[in-house]
């Protein structure tokens, strides 16, 4: 990359050879000229954390909804979280830290209002139009619902970036393009004609970073969240492998902490543990298969990014721990239902008369097919935060559940 303005920083850092090198980028589908001060994916975080849907993520939920209180993890601090991580992964391991964070930040876009249970209801009412799948989603907001730009919608990100945001947890096809988890979304399979994501192909190192920095944080933050809700307790993680194991050694080093610091030091501390656990497994992973580029990596036909083979079954443990006493309490599952009702509620108003949509959303969906004004129902109604989607209820309905 030429630089104009003399010898200024990049950030630029030696790069391990299999990593995304933003100089050498398949760039955007919409060129433009590239910035003189920042690389491609400095570029692109920058455009993620500027847009509307990133601010939107501050009032969307992850577990507890967001006016449960003021200090639950919401999309937009655990997106943060993830990022955080993820730009650690991808520092040790030599990749480029500016893309696996802007994967990282981009990454939950698409997250309906009142998370999975959104989703989940969004996706029933969506079944005769192609359903609804959150990463699909994400892709049609970067690429075609943030209006922004004079020349292009969408956030015209680079396609390393893009590829990540899709393929982050893998492969979406076999070699001949059948879905290997059911049907490819259309949105994911239109934009790929375009500007060919390679769906048959593992992603990048740094968004393999993203996708187990994901993992890394909610298993985490869940657990913090749990315990301040009083759903979870730290007698019951007593069992549970991975933060049983951490606890019993706070608790022998600090016996008179307090149950809040207790808390916190088995957060900080399994985090750390699992960190360190994919950078010595992905270390080794690199060791074997030897990778020289960055599409070796993808052509790699197998995940780098991992942790060991003991990390990843206690992962596996504590992610039914989390299911059975968190994510199916029964507190939380009375929330989900009001929450799934609200979604229900509004999109079957919206698709019977558009015009209850705001401007902007509702022009010519009165003569639209079904098909189209189902799915700008489902963008307009995938793009609010729980606050509007409960304000809007409200003004639709004579009743609205407390989500309290």
């Amino acid at each position: 990359m030429t630089n104009e303005l003399g010898d200024i920083g990049f950030g630029y850092r030696p790069r391990a050879a299999y990593a995304s090198d933003p100089a050498k980028s398949r760039g955007r589908l919409f060129d433009e000229v590239e910035s003189p001060t920042r690389t491609p994916f400095q570029r692109d975080r920058d455009r993620i954390i500027h847009s509307t849907a990133f601010r939107r993520l501050k009032h969307k939920t992850q577990v507890f909804v967001a006016h449960e209180g003021d200090h639950y993890r919401t999309r937009l601090t655990h997106s943060i979280e993830v990022a955080q991580i993820a730009r650690a992964l991808a520092r040790a391991l030599r990749g480029d830290e500016d893309l696996a964070e802007a994967v990282a930040l981009v990454h939950d876009f698409g997250h309906t209002p009142f998370g999975h249970t959104g989703e989940e209801a969004l996706n029933e009412k969506m079944a005769a139009w192609g359903g609804f799948d959150h990463n699909a989603q994400s892709l049609r907001v970067v690429t075609r619902l943030e209006r922004r730009y004079a020349e292009f919608d969408g956030l015209n990100l680079t396609w390393e970036t893009l590829e990540g945001l899709v393929k982050h947890n893998g492969p979406l096809t076999d070699a001949n393009g059948k879905g290997l988890k059911g049907p490819v979304p259309q949105a994911i399979r239109d934009y790929s004609e375009l500007h060919d994501l390679e769906l048959d192909r593992f992603a990048g190192i740094e968004a393999q970073c993203a996708a187990i920095a994901d993992d890394i944080a909610y298993n985490t933050h869940d657990i913090d969240d749990g315990l301040r809700s009083g759903f979870l307790t730290l007698d019951m993680l007593e069992d549970v492998t991975l933060p049983g194991s951490i606890l019993k050694s706070v608790r022998a080093r600090y016996p008179a902490l307090d149950d809040v610091r207790t808390g916190h030091e088995l957060m900080r501390r399994q985090i750390t543990m699992m960190v360190e656990d994919v950078i010595a497994s992905t270390t080794a992973n690199l060791k074997r298969l030897k990778p020289e580029t960055a599409d070796a990596v993808r052509a790699a036909g197998e995940t780098m990014v991992t942790f060991s083979a003991d990390m990843a079954a206690t992962e596996k443990g504590l992610k039914a721990f989390l299911y059975k006493h968190l994510y199916r309490h029964s507190e939380v599952m009375r929330v989900r239902g009001d929450a799934e009702q609200i979604v229900r509620d509004l999109f079957d108003v919206y698709f019977a008369d558009p015009r209850a949509m705001p401007d902007g959303w509702r022009e010519g969906l009165d003569r639209a097919q079904d098909r189209i004004k189902a799915r700008s129902v489902a963008d307009f109604l995938a793009g609010m935060t729980d606050t509007y989607a409960l304000k809007e209820h409200r003004r639709l309905f004579d009743h609205t559940p407390d989500l309290s």
